[in-house]
């Protein structure tokens, strides 16, 4: 087994100065939190929210005062696989995931109205010819919702993809990772086209081959 090779040149000084015992470590600490603030305003302004302004500038010097908190009572188990500053990206971005995930759920989201329903069929990908149908097939998504997925599954189905709820604030509120969503959504996308091929109202995979 080769031995570690340690943190890089730049990763050690970080390391020396956040020290305690170290004479310019409150130099080092202010250092750290405006690279932690400057990560966290480009993570906020990358991501989709209707948090502006002042509000999020707030939410930025937030993440990065929790994010430094965490990397400071973790600074020991920093092995230098990777640069400090890429560790550190890590503990950013998930304080953000946190921040926005919250704020978004201090301001209930309205109830669904037929139009998010009449408009889900389209967000699945199904291109009804005329307006007649259109209706006909919002009406068996909206039964495919109710009846074949889980109380789990349309939860998390309406909240994404009906609703538009973010995915930071879906996490959030449910506890969950990202990956786990996606699993979800994936997995109630896939029986509302099986109840929707089961009707009659689109085809299979084995019927568009042999129709091609």
């Amino acid at each position: 087994m080769e031995p570690a090779c340690g943190p890089d040149d730049e990763s050690a000084e970080w390391l020396r100065v956040l020290d305690r015992g170290a004479a310019d470590h409150d130099i080092g600490l202010t250092r750290l939190h405006e690279r932690l603030v400057r990560i966290a305003r480009a993570e906020l302004h990358r991501r989709p929210t209707s948090v502006s302004g002042p509000e999020l500038d707030d939410l930025a010097h937030q993440a990065a005062a929790d994010a430094m908190l965490a990397i400071l009572a973790k600074l020991a188990t920093f092995r230098g696989e990777s640069r400090f500053t890429t560790w550190a990206y890590r503990f950013v971005v998930l304080e953000v995931s946190h921040k926005l995930g919250r704020h978004y759920w201090r301001t209930a989201p309205r109830p669904l109205d037929e139009e998010q329903w009449d408009a889900l069929p389209d967000r699945l990908g199904v291109d009804p010819h005329d307006q007649a149908e259109a209706r006909q097939l919002a009406e068996q998504v909206r039964a495919a919702v109710d009846e074949n997925l889980t109380e789990h599954q349309r939860a998390v189905f309406v909240a994404l993809v009906l609703e538009g709820v973010p995915l930071d604030a879906l996490c959030a509120r449910d506890g969950t990772s990202r990956g786990a969503v996606y699993k979800t959504v994936f997995d109630a996308r896939r029986q509302i086209r099986a109840a929707l091929v089961a009707n009659g109202y689109l085809e299979s995979s084995l019927e568009k081959e042999v129709r091609s």
